[in-house]
């Protein structure tokens, strides 16, 4: 189990900086789509009516790469979304398995007590000794199984906080990129119109 836990935190680590390769391209393509923009507006004032028909052409595929980009890191996320609940799963099942192992060593701790006073009351010095040292051994054995149990806590709550700090920070990075992809797409929108209008004065 634990080598699964370690294989799900190395999958999760490259989904993420798949994540982080991704948004970097689509920061990249949305550059370009500004550059290409103001490309347009030098054309329109220009009047090149053909490399302007080839521009527009041009910014509608950037458009359309932008677009499955983003519908690619909206699929990533939810990949790293169900990542993160099999390992909240696994290490919950962990959890389980240390508390049934617990309950069990309880429940031999205290069948070895009625043993003891038993032998108490048979006065077997020998015996006694023997079941007070295996008693010591339980004892031992339980103190690390809480330790473990703390630690593994511990770790959960500190990669819950990790996880959602991250997943936060990519969708507002989404709400941000997708924000930028509507005023470019609206700043088009008023590029074509002007253009619309530029040529039915012109003919």
């Amino acid at each position: 189990m634990l080598l699964l836990l370690l294989l799900l935190q190395l999958h999760f680590h490259q989904l993420l900086l798949l994540l982080w390769l991704l948004l970097l391209l689509l920061l990249l393509l949305l550059v370009l789509l500004l550059v290409l923009l103001l490309l347009l507006v030098l054309l329109l004032i220009l009047r090149q009516l053909l490399l302007l028909m080839l521009l527009l052409l041009l910014l509608l595929l950037l458009l359309m790469l932008i677009l499955l980009l983003l519908l690619l890191l909206l699929l990533l996320l939810l990949l790293l979304l169900l990542l993160l609940l099999l390992l909240l799963l696994l290490l919950i099942l962990l959890l389980i398995l240390l508390l049934l192992l617990f309950l069990l060593l309880l429940l031999l701790l205290l069948v070895l007590m009625l043993l003891l006073l038993q032998l108490l009351l048979m006065l077997l010095l020998l015996q006694l000794l023997l079941l007070l040292l295996l008693l010591l051994l339980l004892l031992l054995l339980l103190l690390r199984l809480l330790l473990i149990l703390l630690l593994l806590l511990l770790l959960l709550q500190q990669l819950l906080q990790l996880l959602l700090r991250l997943l936060l920070l990519l969708l507002l990075l989404l709400l941000l990129l997708l924000v930028l992809l509507l005023l470019l797409l609206l700043l088009l929108l008023l590029l074509l119109l002007l253009l619309l209008l530029d040529a039915a004065i012109f003919t």
